[in-house]
């Protein structure tokens, strides 16, 4: 029962990421090294970015909550 439902928030967890929009410039800007990639940014999020944000926040949270509760139970 916890791994069906460990399955459907890890698809779910996937869809929901790949739905945010980048907030650099793409890989190129990784490997050059511009664009100034700070993954420590106050970046402020609104609307739909903020649901999206949100909704991913929660997932990893109950996506790691399963697995704990995977792990101890067998």
């Amino acid at each position: 029962m916890l791994d069906s439902i460990l399955m459907v928030v890890s698809a779910l967890m996937i869809i929901i990421t790949l739905l945010q929009s980048g907030k650099s410039d793409g890989i190129s800007g990784a490997f050059t090294g511009n664009g100034g990639l700070n993954l420590f940014a106050n970046v402020k999020e609104r609307g739909s970015e903020k649901v999206i944000s949100y909704i991913t926040m929660v997932l990893g949270v109950v996506f790691f909550a399963l697995v704990i509760a995977i792990s101890i139970k067998g």
